[in-house]
């Protein structure tokens, strides 16, 4: 149910957030992912992201929160996907993105930023159902031909 004022009527709607996220790939075709260093999922791998902002474009917050989290600067391409976390309030959208400059470092939201190849991603240590089900269906969608895991076994937080 949701919350409304029997007086006037005003109803509080509860929606969920918009995340932006990147899946940054370098020129030999590795996804880079980063280890995150706050909380929610505090040391899992994640890929870059975060909420959009009111006068910002998801390409133009996506990239935004990739160069925050990351130093690389990225065009963001093809739509991977769009995903749904009832438990957390939000809708992921997730970009597959070109690296088009920077230099990949260590921030406060990032403990570690390496590029992985599609045959040592970390599936175990990937800490969001909405991250796993992105970098899976990028890996499916750029890699048919590779195995892969059938179900999510990150330790999501939350």
């Amino acid at each position: 149910e949701r919350l409304a004022c029997a007086a006037c009527g005003y109803v509080a709607y509860l929606n969920p957030r918009l995340v932006v996220t990147t899946l940054p790939v370098t020129d030999s075709g590795e996804v880079v992912l980063l280890r995150r260093g706050i909380e929610p999922g505090y040391g899992a791998w994640a890929q870059p992201g975060g909420f959009l902002e009111v006068d910002e474009t998801v390409a133009e917050g996506a990239a935004r929160e990739t160069l925050e989290e990351t130093g690389l600067v990225v065009k963001p391409g093809d739509l991977v996907g769009i995903y749904s976390r009832l438990e957390a309030a939000v809708v992921v959208l997730v970009f597959e993105a070109r690296i088009v400059g920077g230099a990949a470092h260590t921030t406060p939201e990032a403990l570690e930023v390496r590029a992985f190849g599609v045959d040592e991603l970390p599936w175990d240590g990937i800490g969001f159902k909405t991250s796993w089900w992105a970098i899976h269906d990028w890996v499916r969608l750029r890699h048919p031909e590779v195995p892969l895991p059938e179900a999510f076994r990150g330790r999501e937080a939350f």
